[in-house]
């Protein structure tokens, strides 16, 4: 009987795998906000010349420098894990499989592409990186790989995490960062609005717009700005955790994987388990592969697919996505990672193809599944990671109602040590559900009805 699959640092991928080269139907492309595509040149102020080619190219397998490998070789490959407690707790015939991210320096799959990142900034002659992070997840990731390489990091935390999370904030200063809380001051994007409403409790929209302006307005032009998600790129580099999964299942004589799931926000750790596995799907493979969002956030579930900003205040470019409209100001859950306004557009461009089933779940169900889950297998997720522990239950109590043995793997995205204060309130019953209305994504909406529209699919 073996608990977890180690594999040797050697199997650490050597190149990162690009589901861009492999849809079925190309996504359409970004555009500026006047309908025309986006060139690189218009990226470079932003991004270094490397992460551009990465997020345009249709390359399927890119080279990870070996520099990159030495600094994920401080932790990866990760252990791939068997959930026996889990299993039989459930009485299920289902055999769950969790990849387990927790186990970076920063507690998550974050690090990945922040180290990734953080190094071809620093090669290009790059000194400072601003971000956001929402609950704290990318910002300490991109503090730690920063630290690795050598670069200033000035992170924008949402407000609302900033005060529910302070151990990320501590976090991301011991690793020599920077942590405001956004709005903040220190940007007009900030204090516009700051000035609409004192109180808001942030979005990550506004946070990117902080940080994107940090980058474009330094007068030395040293400073560029990394993104935790949503892009090409980061949906790239986090494919080592697919790729790594696929060769733990083999090991353990798993011939075929039923079900494939993760957490979904901007779509980071769902791509970097599901990518490599959406692929054999569209080569045939019957793979149920689902990313699970909160009921608070339906990007995917209730959201229509449309051309949106990536950020409040409109200095990115127009995106092809699910969206809940850029405008959109969250809830304050505490699965703070996943209170992204739009998803992915390669995570996108595989849910309108079908490739992949989209579920909304509401937190206290999480927040049980999470539970069960520390009670079990002992480990303690972030509420972002929650999500999939409870997709995952779900998946294999049918399996038990249907009488079926399935393969069930799941993506651990990070713990939950810092994040304790969320268990707390739930286990003092001060936490509650709560579902977006249709009314409000509409009134959100409203405000890119003049936006390009992506062309419907089979029109070309």
């Amino acid at each position: 009987m073996t608990t977890k699959i180690v594999l040797h640092e050697s199997d650490l991928p050597r190149q990162w795998y690009n589901l861009n080269a492999d849809l079925p139907v190309p996504m359409p492309p970004p555009l500026t906000p006047d309908g025309k595509p986006i060139t690189p040149e218009m990226l470079r102020p932003i991004f270094p010349n490397a992460l551009i080619e990465q997020e345009v190219s249709t390359k399927r397998w890119i080279d990870i420098p070996e520099e990159v490998i030495q600094i994920l070789a401080k932790w990866r490959p990760t252990p791939l894990h068997r959930a026996y407690s889990l299993e039989k707790y459930l009485k299920t015939p289902a055999r769950i499989y969790y990849k387990n991210e927790s186990l970076s320096p920063a507690g998550s799959h974050k690090p990945n592409t922040a180290v990734a990142q953080a190094w071809y900034n620093k090669r290009e002659g790059v000194k400072k990186l601003t971000t956001e992070t929402g609950a704290g997840q990318w910002g300490s990731a991109l503090a730690f790989a920063c630290a690795q390489v050598g670069l200033e990091c000035q992170v924008f935390m949402v407000r609302i995490s900033y005060d529910q999370k302070p151990y990320r904030k501590m976090m991301m200063q011991t690793w020599g960062a920077e942590c405001i809380p956004s709005p903040s001051d220190r940007t007009q994007a900030g204090r516009d609005v700051l000035a609409k409403d004192p109180n808001t409790p942030g979005s990550l929209g506004i946070a990117i717009s902080e940080a994107v302006e940090m980058a474009v307005t330094d007068p030395t032009h040293s400073t560029k700005y990394a993104l935790g998600s949503v892009l090409n790129h980061v949906m790239l580099h986090q494919t080592v955790i697919g790729l790594e999964t696929k060769k733990q299942l083999a090991l353990a004589g798993e011939k075929k994987v039923d079900v494939v799931i993760g957490c979904a926000g901007g779509g980071s750790n769902f791509a970097g388990l599901a990518f490599p596995f959406v692929a054999d799907k569209i080569n045939g493979a019957q793979i149920d592969i689902i990313p699970v969002e909160p009921a608070s956030c339906p990007t995917l579930t209730k959201g229509p697919y449309l051309y949106d900003l990536g950020d409040f205040s409109g200095m990115t470019p127009l995106l092809p996505m699910y969206t809940l409209g850029h405008t959109f100001v969250p809830a304050p859950i505490h699965a703070g990672g996943l209170r992204y306004h739009g998803m992915a557009p390669l995570v996108s461009q595989a849910a309108r193809l079908g490739l992949i089933r989209p579920v909304a779940i509401q937190q206290l169900e999480c927040f049980r599944a999470a539970l069960t889950f520390a009670r079990t297998e002992g480990i303690i997720v972030a509420p972002e990671t929650s999500h999939a522990v409870a997709s995952a239950i779900r998946e294999a109590e049918k399996a038990r109602e249907e009488g079926k043995e399935k393969v069930i793997v799941f993506n651990l995205s990070g713990h939950g040590l810092v994040d304790l204060k969320g268990y707390d309130m739930f286990m003092k019953g001060e936490l509650s559900d709560f579902e977006l209305p249709m009314a409000e994504i509409e009134k959100n909406l409203e405000a890119i009805k003049n936006f390009p529209k992506p062309e419907p699919l089979g029109t070309k």
